[in-house]
């Protein structure tokens, strides 16, 4: 059963557009209870996804500390979240049979099957050219403050930002900046990634969507966003491994989320 008759909340219908659903504020703590009852509903399914996520992200760490790179692994961190959503597509598959009460099977998961996949690579391509986009603001942002210098390794880079005028400088102006960014993307992916899942629609109706629900619920997508980046940084803060709960419960979670503020049609 979708959240929606639960939020209470009110429909708004744009031509013929997906009808956007007014929730409440604390809305998003639901999501996250619905998420968790859906990873308790098949947890090996679940915590397979997530164990795959933090492999990958484990190897990814390692090569950029094999590579003297690790200096980037903080924004390669903030990166996750642009594209996050793209890669709990399998997440939001496995609460939508759970929700139909179809079977649940890990081949589909990793072999998800949907009339939309063309229009999810596009989305997915958005998402991909704002990582590339984010590199490129960090790698500038450096090269203002401290020119064409080599990025030193982490344990000389995070002493630099934090304890120095200009190193403060330079992680409050790319705070700033990844913030925009990461609430912009926020904005067209929330919502339009598990929508095209759903339904048959096209990308660009997915994003206007997406954006019309952060409009619309402003105050509950704010606490939403906010849930999630706090989550991440906590689990990317343990070394990666948190990320194996934390991120199918937020696959699982922005699935219900989705449900809850677009209206069933």
């Amino acid at each position: 059963m979708s959240l929606m008759a639960e939020a209470g909340g009110t429909a708004h219908a744009e031509g013929g557009a997906p009808v956007i659903v007014r929730v409440r504020a604390d809305q998003p703590w639901r999501w996250l209870e619905a998420g968790w009852a859906d990873m308790r509903a098949v947890p090996a399914i679940s915590l397979a996804y997530g164990s795959t996520f933090l492999f990958v992200s484990i190897l990814l760490a390692g090569l950029l500390f094999l590579g003297g790179a690790s200096a980037l692994l903080p924004v390669f961190g903030a990166g996750f979240l642009l594209v996050g959503p793209m890669l709990a597509v399998g997440l939001y598959e496995v609460s939508r049979r759970l929700e139909a009460g179809e079977r649940v099977r890990l081949k589909d998961v990793i072999f998800v099957s949907s009339r939309n996949l063309t229009q999810l690579a596009l989305v997915g391509g958005m998402l991909a050219g704002a990582f590339i986009i984010w590199l490129q603001i960090a790698g500038w942002i450096f090269a203002i403050f401290y020119g064409a210098v080599g990025i030193p390794p982490l344990s000389e880079f995070a002493p630099l930002l934090l304890l120095s005028p200009r190193g403060l400088a330079l992680l409050a102006i790319g705070t700033a900046a990844g913030g925009v960014l990461a609430f912009t993307v926020f904005a067209i992916s929330v919502i339009s990634v598990p929508l095209l899942l759903a339904r048959d629609i096209d990308a660009v109706t997915a994003v206007i969507t997406s954006v019309n629900a952060v409009r619309k619920n402003f105050w509950p997508m704010l606490l939403w966003g906010w849930i999630i980046a706090l989550l991440t940084a906590f689990g990317i803060a343990t070394w990666f491994l948190g990320l194996a709960v934390i991120f199918p419960l937020l696959g699982h979670a922005t699935w219900h989320a989705h449900r809850a503020v677009v209206a069933e049609g």
